[in-house]
């Protein structure tokens, strides 16, 4: 079980669209990590998506894949400014949740289960990309387990 942290994939500017959904691009990359992350057998639970398209978009790819039993929905207190400390406590590995999200509150959510410290960065995420955190069952700290990114380099 584990808390699977995903960045929305690439966006449209939104010129192109006001809600800036996914592009063409974004689309086939987080295709490409759902089916990476399936062949690895992750299985999520549960998707919880902010209410931006893009992140809607984007679980609904995962969701299309992974088939989690407790389907897809909205979640409050996720957006990019929100404050990921607020939801740190209500965090569980063994809910084995996928939160689809933006940065900078991905990347602080993350520093701040790891490290205690929510403002400093201890992993870059990339859009599409899966970052996998866990915690042993007899310790209240977490680590990243793994990650799945569309660029290696």
């Amino acid at each position: 079980m584990a808390l699977y942290l995903v960045q929305h994939g690439k966006a449209l500017s939104k010129e192109i669209d006001p809600e800036k959904g996914l592009s063409d691009e974004g689309k086939v990359e987080v295709r490409h990590i759902a089916e990476v992350a399936c062949r690895y057998c992750v299985r999520p639970a549960k998707i919880r998506h902010s209410g931006k398209k893009r992140a809607h978009q984007t679980a609904d790819i995962f969701a299309s894949v992974l088939e989690p039993s407790g389907g897809v929905q909205k979640m409050a207190g996720i957006n990019a400014l929100d404050n990921p400390m607020a939801l740190a406590p209500d965090l569980q590995s063994g809910d084995n949740i996928m939160l689809v999200s933006h940065l900078p509150f991905l990347e602080k959510l993350t520093s701040g289960l790891t490290a205690g410290l929510p403002e400093i960065r201890v992993f870059k995420f990339q859009n599409g990309g899966i970052v996998c955190l866990d915690r042993e069952e007899d310790d209240s700290s977490w680590f990243i387990r793994w990650s799945l990114m569309p660029k290696i380099g």
